[in-house]
């Protein structure tokens, strides 16, 4: 049987069948992640620069205040937030130093600077003269970090690792721990599922490892220092690895080893994205080194540790943290931004991290409270109907945490049953950093620029972006991206979406129930003489589509034998 043959067939079984035969996005660990060829699509800094540019007023003046990400928190549900960060801050932070001899951590970072900054790479130029043009992005991501940036020097010292890398987070999250790409990659580091579990980064309804400040910047720092090894000690060839896989760049350096051309980073055909992701880093690095040559002053940051690991224990309300430690409740999520909820994980890690002048006030308070109110406790009734899941729900927990404190065998519950449910102890508004307050602004947020009707939708079963998206005419990155989600994340059953529909009648959409089994996610293995469009056209499907689903680069060739994911309506295809 010839490949052309068994590809055909293998498509058609797939389409009978309704089952996926090939499902990129479960991301399995590899047995070799190093060799991997994955292009980790980060969040990077494009929402930001693109703030920076189009805000009005001198971009020399109006240093950035210490803000909570930008617009990560509504003022009018936080307006005294700055207040209370204002208290947090050093006034020597906030002072300019007449000196600039005086040691301070731009000082120690550049003591370890080892990578080549003198590269006449066009492409190095271009990033510095964006950055040169907009200081005010320097002030933003320097006020981010400030938080993190001790921290992760002194790990990259430890480690005997270029100083440079601990920029590094500019370029994957512009220092935001809460981004989200969509490629999947999460937090300052923008790990995918896989890679952050084959690292040790569990993921769970608690809790996000990927976000963890510690846990990341110790996978992160691990992870490219084997990368430099697999690379003879190349810190450019394991940043482009980092990005694109070390798989990607041993193909690339294979392939002008083959054509007699050199194998460093510059002269190697990578993926657009890892093409500019070096030099990205290496303007940053230039600048941080000498601010002054370019035009930038940066802001006067402490050669002193920003938090302290505190352990707690057992579960805790952040609220009750916040108050024990007196901070507002906000500093407590951008130190801990891996809780996704209103409590730390009953799971563990038991620890928090606390603004170091109250890390001490912080400790002695817990010590002296009863451990029964770390939670609050709500003593709860089964009525009739009730299940785990509907109560867990209702009071933002699981139902394995309700069983677990329980001590139920089973899910299995009766009518009159008293049960104790763990409980936020202030109102959903005060946790505005938890992972439903976060989307529910960002949902609201998406529609300024969105140009569409809103429609609040809740997923049925066999729903995909895809199907979504085309009845309301939005692209899948768009839905995605109004919904907090990546094109690669599982639509569950019950899940609400805001969509900003472009359809004439999105409330008719909305309530329609769309013909079931139409659409099929199937896969298909690229055949010599291929393209996106070709294969688009045979399909009846969008090329931009194909490269969302599969996070390809429309510039780059297809590889005969390289595996995609298709989401099909049989109705239209061959």
């Amino acid at each position: 049987m010839t490949v052309s043959r068994f590809s055909t067939l293998f498509l058609l079984g797939a389409l009978a069948s309704g089952c996926s035969a090939l499902d990129p996005f479960s991301e399995s660990p590899s047995s070799d992640v190093l060799a991997s060829e994955k292009l980790t699509v980060a969040a990077g800094d494009d929402e930001l620069k693109e703030a920076i540019e189009s805000s009005p007023g001198d971009e020399s003046t109006g240093r950035a205040s210490r803000t909570k990400l930008d617009d990560a928190i509504d003022p009018t549900l936080k307006k005294t937030a700055e207040d209370a960060r204002e208290k947090l801050d050093d006034p020597d932070q906030k002072i300019a130093e007449e000196n600039d001899a005086t040691p301070d951590l731009w000082h120690r970072l550049r003591a370890g600077f080892a990578l080549d900054h003198d590269a006449s790479e066009p492409r190095v130029q271009a990033q510095l003269n964006w950055y040169k043009k907009h200081p005010r992005y320097i002030d933003r991501v320097v006020d981010r970090g400030s938080r993190y940036l001790h921290y992760i020097v002194s790990e990259a010292e430890k480690r005997g690792l270029p100083t440079e890398l601990a920029l590094l987070p500019v370029v994957e999250s512009a220092f935001d721990p809460f981004a989200y790409s969509h490629g999947r990659a999460a937090g300052l580091w923008q790990f995918i599922p896989s890679t952050g579990t084959y690292f040790g980064l569990t993921q769970s309804w608690w809790h996000d490892d990927r976000r963890d400040i510690i846990a990341a910047t110790d996978a992160a720092l691990t992870y490219l220092d084997r990368l430099a090894t697999r690379f003879d000690g190349d810190y450019m060839l394991a940043l482009a690895a980092y990005n694109s896989g070390g798989g990607t760049v041993s193909s690339a350096m294979r392939r002008n080893r083959k054509r007699n051309q050199p194998t460093d980073y510059w002269s190697l055909d990578l993926p657009r994205e890892t093409r500019h992701y070096v030099p990205k880093l290496i303007a940053l690095a230039k600048i941080f080194d000498d601010p002054q040559a370019h035009g930038i002053e940066l802001p006067p940051l402490d050669d002193e540790p920003y938090f302290e690991i505190v352990d707690t224990g057992s579960q805790l309300d952040l609220a009750q943290a916040a108050e024990l430690a007196g901070v507002d409740i906000d500093e407590i999520y951008l130190l801990n931004p891996s809780y996704n909820r209103w409590a730390t994980s009953p799971d563990g890690p038991h620890r928090l991290l606390v603004p170091r002048d109250q890390a001490e006030t912080f400790a002695t308070a817990l010590k002296g409270m009863d451990p029964a109110k770390r939670v609050s406790w709500r003593n709860y009734k089964v009525e009739s109907g009730d299940t785990l899941s509907t109560i867990a729900k209702r009071y933002s927990t699981t139902p394995s945490v309700i069983q677990q404190v329980n001590n139920l065998d089973s899910h299995i519950i009766r009518i009159g049953q008293r049960l104790m449910i763990p409980s936020a102890a202030e109102q959903a508004g005060t946790y505005s950093l938890s992972a439903s307050e976060r989307l529910a602004r960002k949902q609201e947020r998406s529609g300024k620029n969105a140009n569409g009707t809103r429609v609040d939708y809740k997923v049925r079963s066999g729903d995909t972006f895809w199907d979504i998206a085309r009845e309301h005419r939005v692209s899948v990155r768009q839905l995605a991206s109004w919904n907090g989600m990546a094109p690669g994340d599982p639509l569950m059953p019950g899940k609400k979406l805001v969509i900003w529909s472009k359809s004439k009648q999105p409330a008719m959409l909305a309530s329609t129930n769309r013909g079931k089994g139409m659409v099929r996610k199937v896969g298909y293995q690229v055949r010599k003489g291929d393209s996106l469009s070709t294969i688009a056209s045979r399909f009846a499907v969008n090329v931009r589509d194909i490269a969302s689903w599969n996070d390809l680069n429309t510039s780059r060739y297809l590889q005969p034998g390289q595996s995609l994911v298709l989401y099909v309506d049989i109705r239209n295809s061959p």
